[in-house]
């Protein structure tokens, strides 16, 4: 039997060794035979494609712009035309197989190839030894191009204002935003970074070392790696409106040397919020410091905090005096220049020994919490997630694996045993579920700065959406209690009620030291890129009794849920 078998299997192989010998001499006689035919062809005078007919081109190369437009100048299309045509003549389709068809289209392609290729090396050698001129620079902006430039990330000339838009970033894009804010430059780099000022860099560098392309318009320069592409827009302001006024910011308690506080002072006898705020924003401070006739300029510190606020009645008196020197109280305002002193962030330089998570339901905040960390800190903030819209606007943890640890913390919506226990230490953000569920609703249907519309407020999409968030609410909460390693609850309420207490706070759960005025510095840009802005859903109820019940139910169960864990309770307005 096993010698039966053996002889089966010796044959079966030998077929299909002979199969496969037979395969192969069928291919090679058919090549054979079809450069025989093609010989024949050429001793029968077959010329191939004339200069004046145009070449040929498979249909999936129709439109890509290769051909040479000096060739299609003088063709008149004939049956053996191929580009852009939708359906060839009959006459070619008798011939399309022909001996004579295919040596033409051979020969033709090979020319094709060989044109483009040489067209291609052409275009390309200029743009490598003259460092993207091809890229304009004014032709198609108004401001006036002042060159290529050194840019120090320690020490940046370019300081008054940071835009991010790693997705669609442009250079008027970059100038508007610097000329509204009424500064004289606006320098771009690294294709999607825009930086403000009124100084010009005293490093100039060689035009080539720009090279880096808009990420929103294709040919166009935005500075490079280390490098600005800087431009002139004061001549656009003009024009230009401005994106947000003089804010006023209280009357304070004027500090005892107000020299001493303030880098920059003028002293002008008919002094108004206009002149002091525009030379503060010359001079590039954030804040405007009005006592009397005398303007002082700079930023909030130790000496000078913003905490204390004193009644504004007493700023007019003392602004009505005229004694100013004597006054003891100032008005504040905010110009719109931007406190630059905590902007800069970094990777961390080593990986973090603890895994820490941002934890929070959605719309409870945790974008805004992530600003304000990534800001007090100076590193970034990782994401259990990759958001588009986050990581254009300056959040480049996002694209960074969130299992690297070189983020300061993690962002995260999860909840669950296996999802909770992969982090050594969390931070869990609370909101007021009747607040995070109306901010949640407004990001599915608007983005991260819009509202949701009348109408998909009255739809059923809206108690569909309470019925499955607001248990998702509760169950984040109590999952995180009850799995989480090591914890800091950190309710959204008494974060914005207390900003620079809350903030020290989780600053230090995260095993880092940042200085006084770095957080004073968060403190003035407190709001980051991601208020929401625009009309607000008109003025409705949106929660109906039996939600209420439903959410409250929910409300009580975390509530107690916290006090048995040792944690504060949930505020009082829940």
């Amino acid at each position: 039997m096993a010698k039966a078998f053996f002889r089966l299997q010796k044959i079966l192989r030998r077929t299909q060794f002979l199969l496969f010998f037979l395969t192969a001499a069928y291919l090679m006689a058919g090549s054979l035979l079809l450069l025989q035919r093609t010989r024949l062809v050429i001793q029968q005078g077959s010329r191939g494609t004339s200069a004046n007919q145009a070449l040929p081109m498979p249909d999936g190369m129709a439109g890509v712009g290769i051909v040479d437009p000096k060739t299609l100048q003088n063709s008149r299309p004939g049956p053996r035309l191929l580009v852009g045509m939708d359906a060839l003549q009959e006459p070619a389709l008798d011939q399309r197989h022909s001996p004579r068809w295919l040596v033409s289209r051979n020969s033709e392609l090979r020319q094709l190839r060989r044109r483009w290729f040489h067209r291609f090396i052409s275009d390309q050698e200029p743009m490598q030894t003259a460092g993207f001129k091809g890229m304009k620079h004014t032709a198609e902006h108004k401001g006036t191009y002042m060159g290529c430039f050194s840019d120090d990330s320690r020490e940046r000339t370019l300081k008054g204002a940071v835009f991010y838009d790693l997705r669609k970033m442009t250079v008027s894009h970059c100038q508007e935003a610097c000329a509204e804010r009424a500064y004289t430059y606006a320098g771009l780099a690294y294709g999607a970074e825009c930086y403000c000022g009124n100084k010009l860099p005293a490093t100039a560098s060689k035009p080539e070392e720009c090279n880096s392309e808009c990420r929103g318009e294709k040919g166009s320069v935005c500075g490079g790696v280390n490098r600005l592409s800087v431009y002139r827009v004061e001549e656009l302001r003009a024009g230009a409106r401005r994106r947000r006024n003089v804010i006023y910011r209280g009357c304070f308690r004027a500090p005892e040397n107000l020299t001493d506080t303030f880098p920059a002072s003028l002293i002008q006898p008919n002094l108004t919020v206009e002149m002091c705020s525009e030379f503060c924003s010359k001079k590039e401070f954030p804040l405007a410091v009005i006592r009397g006739r005398e303007c002082y300029c700079g930023y909030p510190t130790g000496r000078f905090s913003l905490r204390d606020g004193a009644d504004g009645l007493l700023c007019s008196r003392m602004h009505n005096t005229s004694s100013a020197a004597e006054g003891k109280y100032c008005l504040v305002y905010q110009t719109p220049v931007q406190d630059t002193r905590c902007t800069d962030r970094k990777f961390l330089t080593t990986k973090s020994k603890v895994f820490v998570a941002l934890s929070s339901f959605p719309g409870a905040g945790n974008t805004w919490a992530r600003h304000l960390i990534e800001h007090a800190t100076g590193y970034y903030t990782g994401s259990y997630y990759f958001d588009g819209a986050l990581y254009n606007k300056g959040f480049k943890g996002e694209k960074d694996h969130w299992r690297s640890r070189r983020t300061i913390c993690v962002k995260t919506h999860e909840s669950g045993k296996t999802e909770i226990e992969m982090f050594d230490s969390a931070i869990l953000l609370i909101r007021n579920p009747y607040k995070s569920l109306i901010a949640e609703f407004n990001r599915k249907y608007a983005g991260h700065l819009g509202y949701a519309t009348d109408r998909n407020w009255k739809s059923k999409e809206w108690p569909d959406f309470v019925n499955s968030y607001a248990s998702w609410w509760a169950s984040h909460v109590l999952d995180w209690l009850k799995y989480g390693k090591r914890l800091l609850v950190v309710h959204y309420e008494d974060l914005k009620q207390s900003l620079i207490p809350k903030l020290k706070e989780m600053v230090e759960f995260l095993n880092m030291t940042v200085t006084e005025d770095r957080l004073l510095c968060v403190e003035n840009n407190r709001d980051g890129n991601f208020k929401r802005s625009g009309a607000k859903q008109k003025d409705f109820e949106p929660f109906t009794q039996e939600m209420k019940d439903l959410i409250n139910r929910y409300i009580l169960m975390v509530d107690e849920a916290l006090r048995g864990k040792n944690f504060t309770g949930l505020p009082r307005e829940y």
